[in-house]
């Protein structure tokens, strides 16, 4: 996911991956297999496992697909996967936080680099824009058929630390350790969940208005989330809404 999630953002990632199916299995099939090395196959004993079993299955992941990942991971795999953040700015001093798994950490240096070049931005040291996020569990839920105010409540009684609605959905802002918990009860309240993880969520954004930063802002999170190593992109873009399709 990009930025601070909003629906409209959501909307516009759901129809690139909606097109890109693999991409999507292959991302999730690495965060699994490295749940499963670190913590074990059986997800009633590993959280983690679980909640990403969950998220595949939002992502409408085949559980063949899920069962068959878990089980070449239990089986000692021997691809190991390096989780490394990569910071910098895009076009304009947007702020950018890249999340990867990669198993040739050289390769995804390279690659990240070249994007931020060719798209106005530059890859920066580690630490340069993390102070400016926080992390925090963002929800997204469908009001199709539901009301905000009971929404509201709902994820407040949850323990969700914040609430925002539009016409048709709504974001849920919670801390990271309430986070798994605030997904199960909203899901046991009958609501559907758009979209979950944890993010980083920046704390000041940048709003871009010259239609050529924009531009290559959006080049700069496509050729990104492009990438079989970036498993998410944050990023203090304010107006996400007005990059080009």
């Amino acid at each position: 996911m990009s930025g601070h999630s909003k629906w409209n953002n959501i909307k516009r990632k759901k129809e690139k991956t909606d097109g890109a199916r693999a991409k999507v299995f292959t991302k999730i099939g690495r965060e699994i297999s490295v749940a499963v090395r670190d913590g074990g196959p059986n997800p009633a004993s590993n959280s983690k496992l679980a909640d990403l079993i969950a998220k595949a299955k939002r992502m409408s992941v085949p559980n063949d697909n899920i069962q068959r990942i878990i089980k070449k991971a239990e089986g000692g795999d021997k691809t190991e996967f390096e989780a490394i953040t990569y910071e910098g700015y895009g076009p304009g001093g947007v702020a950018v936080m890249v999340e990867t798994l990669t198993d040739n950490r050289n390769r995804t240096a390279a690659d990240l680099r070249h994007y931020f070049d060719k798209n106005g931005g530059n890859l920066g040291a580690m630490g340069c824009v993390a102070f400016l996020f926080n992390q925090k569990g963002v929800i997204d839920i469908s009001l199709e058929d539901k009301d905000a105010d009971e929404a509201m409540m709902d994820a407040l009684d949850a323990g969700a630390e914040d609430f925002d609605a539009s016409e048709d959905a709504a974001e849920v802002t919670t801390d990271p350790e309430n986070y798994s918990a605030v997904v199960k009860a909203l899901e046991e309240k009958g609501y559907e969940i758009l979209s979950d993880d944890l993010a980083m969520v920046p704390m000041t954004t940048t709003r871009l208005t010259d239609p050529d930063q924009l531009k290559q802002m959006g080049k700069l999170l496509d050729s990104l989330e492009d990438n079989d190593d970036v498993q998410n992109v944050w990023h203090s873009l304010e107006n996400e809404e007005d990059l080009p399709e």
